[in-house]
């Protein structure tokens, strides 16, 4: 269903304004290929986090 909504608004762009739609077009693939380390970062971030609040609820589930 997104990508139906997706192309739709990139059909409502290219009848309105062409050359832009176009770039937005070329443009979308190397935002996603750039954009691939930062979600690598995230996840690693967010289980680093993870480990951290178990480590620090370690103890209170020991003396549970």
């Amino acid at each position: 269903m997104k990508v139906l909504i997706l192309f739709i608004a990139w059909l409502v762009l290219f009848v309105l304004c062409w050359p832009l739609a176009l770039i937005a077009l070329v443009a979308l693939p190397l935002v996603w290929l750039l954009s691939i380390p930062f979600r690598v970062l995230g996840y690693v971030v967010e289980g680093l986090l993870a480990f951290l609040k178990a480590l620090f609820f370690l103890p209170a589930k020991i003396l549970r």
